[in-house]
């Protein structure tokens, strides 16, 4: 581990008290990471999830839908996935796919698209009814750090599971992601489900924000007191201004 990452253990034993409050009072929470590819998705979910219980945490990223799973309603195969009584389950890219990569690469057709847009806060409030607690968490990386990564990424043999031929298209089609963002957030965030938007040009910095954040908002009171509020200069809660104040990287 990094002295950067170092600083993260405060955080990840206030973590761990929190799993176990969690545990014993039948909490169910779902965390859902979603971003531009290289924005740090993995590196944040395995400073999450280090020191959690493995019976009662599951990290999930899902591969694309097979056949049969392209017939049925769309929202079918993450219901599976979805947070038993103690159960904090993260999605590494989730339901939001219909309105990032598969809007971008023309996998859905405009009227799915559409009707993914206004079927996703329904959803997500019927998951919070039956009692689900739910993060959205948006990494946000600039132009010049994402290619940064990706060349890193492809000139380093130890990560070339994680190259995929969709990384040369992230950066040819960076406004077409940037205009799917921007349509994603403006659609789909609500008072009961907000998205979170973090930078992440700096890793460390993004991580313990997002540490922060989850503890903020999770943690019972008396766990989350003694975590310091996250930096409003790294992690902020979506508002429609995001789109034009420059605090989204374009």
């Amino acid at each position: 581990m990094s002295k950067s990452d170092d600083k993260l253990i405060p955080l990840q034993i206030a973590l761990v008290r929190y799993q176990q409050h969690a545990i014993e009072n039948g909490l169910k929470d779902l965390i859902i990471f979603e971003g531009r590819d290289a924005a740090g998705k993995d590196g944040s979910i395995r400073r999450i999830v280090e020191h959690l219980s493995v019976r009662h945490t599951r990290a999930i990223a899902l591969a694309k839908p097979d056949e049969r799973e392209r017939t049925e309603w769309y929202f079918q195969r993450y219901v599976e996935c979805l947070p038993s009584a103690g159960e904090v389950v993260i999605l590494n890219r989730s339901w939001y796919n219909r309105s990032g990569v598969e809007r971008v690469m023309d996998f859905a057709t405009p009227d799915e698209q559409e009707t993914f847009l206004r079927d996703a806060p329904v959803f997500e409030r019927m998951l919070l009814g039956s009692g689900l607690r739910i993060v959205k968490v948006w990494l946000d990386i600039s132009r010049d750090e994402q290619a940064r990564r990706l060349k890193a990424r492809r000139e380093n043999p130890l990560k070339a599971l994680k190259v995929s031929p969709l990384d040369a298209v992230a950066e040819v089609k960076w406004k077409a992601y940037s205009q799917a963002r921007d349509d994603m957030l403006a659609r789909t965030h609500t008072a009961e489900a907000p998205w979170i938007v973090v930078h992440t040009d700096r890793k460390s910095l993004a991580r313990a924000n997002i540490l922060r954040h989850l503890l903020k908002t999770l943690a019972p009171e008396a766990i989350a007191k003694d975590v310091p509020a996250p930096d409003p200069d790294v992690l902020y809660t979506f508002e429609p201004a995001a789109l034009k104040d420059g605090r989204l990287e374009r």
